[in-house]
Parts: structure tokens; C-alpha cells; sequence
């Protein structure tokens, strides 16, 4: 048996974004699937218990919460080296990227991409400058990383100087619960959430690195010859609503045609999803 340590502290309830949907996909299937190891869930508040996925999980609340740039360091640098001892981990295991790199326990991680090297401007200084010491030293750290496409394994193994049989390919796939929806629940979700026109999606988080400003610039052309009323949807928090993103949005001359419905559950989002129109994706080009 093995004792595998997980670093969970983006499972939140109702909180859940994209990295923690992987948190809570591949978790959710490797705990059951392998009830013959003990796995102890780091969280850095009180949890729900929905995340404890299988009887072979041990939760345990590490503090301080780990939310900013010194609270990062305290929490990976200080707290787990400790919990890691403490219960004589064979393995930690950190989705989000972060490791520490003061315990001796093999480690290994998620790296999802490395998009703060290439914009690194797009996060707050101290955010930035924590990204860019920690996370080369991390890909060396860690004994196997694994990533969610082609191009970020070859960003890592460039970027990095990682050996490529060092990186392993976890290829991201849909919630189960996306499926399609009746027909009187297509008219339900077009009358409460675009005005019963057909509409344009984006759902995340709302950061400038997932090139909304540019959204925004495209949404606006294409409203030049829509006859239809499409609406743009854009479903998430407005936590990065700042800088380009404020900009571009503030001079939209069909900002009335945006809809900001915040977050969602994931049913309401799988509704959502299965009527939207087309699905743009405004990805920066490195």
C-alpha cells in the first residue's frame, strides 16, 4: 500500500474551475479505481465533503489558506513538508502545478501550460514573479510531470529543459454530465439566459490570459452583419475584470448584446451548453 499525498486546495464548493475540474475528474476515478492505496487530501480550509470520493481518502486541513503569493510559499514551503512527514507520504501529488521544494517525498505534478512565461503581464507582479522562480525549479523537482496537450509537453521540454520521457500526456475530455436537453429545456434556458435568441458561449475564468478583449473586438464586427440577435454569453466570475478587459468591454458598440450571467451550477451549464450556437475560442497565439 502505498500513502499518496494530493495538494486539493482548489476544491471548493461551488468554487470549481478548470483546473479543479481536473482536480475532481482524474481524483474522483484514481481513488476509486485504486482502493488498494491510502490517499490523505491536503486542503487549505474546511472542505465538503462531496471531494472525499472513497473510504481509502483521509482529509486534512493544512493551514494558512493558500491565496496569494506568501501564503503560496508558507503553505508549500512549510506546511506540507510537515504534513508530508507526519504521515510518512510516499508520493505527493500536486494537479495545479505546485510542489514543494522542501521535502524529500517523490513528487509529481500537472503542469496545464505555462502561458504566465509568455505573458507574463497578464498576472499581478507578485503573482508573476512567484510563477516564474517556482515552476522551473518545480519541473526539476518533480520525479514525472505530466501536462493536457502536445503543445505544452514541447513548451516544458523547451522552456524548461525537461526530458521528454520525463512528461506524460493526460488528454482533458467532457463532464459526464454534458448530454443533450430537451427541447422544452432549450426554450427555458434561451428565454432566461439570451433572450430567446441564439447566442455565442465563452465560460471560465475571466482573465486577460484567455484573450477576452479580442473576444469582445470580434463579437462587435460580427454584430455587423448578424440578423439573427445573437448574444455573446460569458459565463464566470469577473475577478480578473480589469485593465484590456474593462477596456474593450466599455467600448463595445453592441455591449448590450453581452450577457454576464456570473457562475453557474453544472447542470444549469450543461443546459447552457447544449444550445449555444458556435463556441469561439479566443486563444492567444504564442
Amino acid at each position: 500500500m502505498l500513502k499518496i499525498a494530493v495538494n486539493t486546495r482548489l476544491l471548493i464548493k461551488d468554487k470549481i474551475e478548470g483546473i479543479g475540474w481536473v482536480k475532481y475528474e482524474t481524483l474522483s476515478r484514481i481513488t476509486q479505481q485504486h482502493p488498494e492505496h491510502q490517499f490523505y487530501f491536503f486542503f487549505d480550509r474546511p472542505f465538503s465533503e462531496e471531494f472525499i470520493f472513497a473510504n481509502n481518502i483521509q482529509p486534512l486541513v493544512i493551514n494558512p489558506q493558500a491565496r496569494h503569493p506568501v501564503l503560496y510559499y508558507l503553505w508549500f514551503e512549510h506546511a506540507i513538508p510537515r504534513a508530508l512527514k507526519r504521515i510518512n507520504a510516499d508520493l505527493f501529488l500536486s494537479p495545479d502545478g505546485y510542489l514543494s521544494l522542501s521535502t524529500k517525498t517523490p513528487s509529481m505534478n500537472i503542469f496545464h501550460d505555462l502561458s504566465f512565461e509568455h505573458f507574463p503581464k497578464d498576472l499581478p507582479f507578485l503573482e508573476r514573479k512567484n510563477y516564474r522562480y517556482f515552476f522551473p525549479r518545480y519541473a526539476q523537482k518533480a520525479i514525472r510531470i505530466a501536462t493536457v496537450s502536445e503543445y505544452s509537453k514541447k513548451d516544458i521540454i523547451e522552456k524548461y529543459r525537461v526530458d521528454e520521457d520525463k512528461i506524460d500526456l493526460i488528454y482533458c475530455s467532457a463532464n459526464d454530465s454534458f448530454k443533450p436537453v430537451a427541447e422544452d429545456v432549450k426554450k427555458r434556458i434561451r428565454a432566461e439566459y439570451s433572450q430567446g435568441a441564439p447566442y455565442f458561449l465563452f465560460m471560465g475564468s475571466l482573465h486577460p490570459r484567455k484573450n477576452l478583449a479580442r473576444l469582445f473586438t470580434a463579437f462587435d464586427k460580427f454584430k455587423q452583419t448578424d440578423t439573427l440577435g445573437t448574444k455573446l454569453l460569458i459565463v464566470g466570475m469577473k475577478k480578473w475584470w480589469t485593465g484590456n478587459i474593462k477596456e474593450a468591454f466599455d467600448n463595445m458598440e453592441h455591449q448590450d448584446d453581452v450577457i454576464l450571467p456570473g457562475r453557474v451550477e453544472l447542470k444549469t451549464l450543461n443546459e447552457i451548453v447544449a444550445l449555444l450556437r458556435h463556441w469561439p475560442l479566443p486563444t492567444l497565439v504564442i
